[in-house]
């Protein structure tokens, strides 16, 4: 697996402000319904529950929000970098600038624990991150985020 397979260039966008999380989740929904067909309201709402249990903010201005969707017919994701950071309620209180969405079908199984652990390794990576956070450009993020790394499976 690797994220090329995961997510779709048209997927990747610089958002220029979120107010809240509701609405930043919004907009991630509304692009998984552009990109990949899936059914906004519910991925939205899918987004929402999964963040009930928890805050998706992984430290270091990064959130991995993701959830189970039942029209989903693979594991899909969608990337936001924004151009002001938002609160989320991370684990280190800091607010988020770099917003990797994972969409999953329902019965999906180990393959979202693998999409989940394949963006996580990519997202800790501090060099990816820089260069993430150093341009404005959907085509150069989507190159940075697909770029390939060596892999780190045993």
């Amino acid at each position: 697996m690797n994220l090329s397979s995961i997510l779709k260039p048209d997927a990747v966008k610089v958002i220029s402000e979120a107010s809240s999380k509701k609405r930043l989740f919004q907009r991630l929904a509304e692009a998984a319904e552009a990109s990949y067909g899936l059914d906004g309201d519910a991925a939205l709402e899918a987004l929402l529950e999964r963040e009930g249990l928890g805050p998706t903010g992984v430290g270091s201005g990064i959130a991995l929000p993701h959830a189970r969707v039942k029209d989903a017919k693979a594991v899909r994701g969608v990337f936001f970098r924004l151009e002001r950071p938002l609160e989320f309620g991370a684990v280190d209180r800091q607010p988020v600038d770099l917003v990797f969405a994972l969409f999953a079908p329902e019965n999906s199984g180990v393959d979202h624990l693998k999409a989940l652990a394949l963006i996580s390794r990519t997202m800790r990576d501090a060099g990816v991150c820089e260069k993430l956070r150093a341009n404005d450009n959907p085509a150069t993020l989507y190159t940075v985020l697909t770029e390939g790394r060596p892999s780190q499976a045993a």
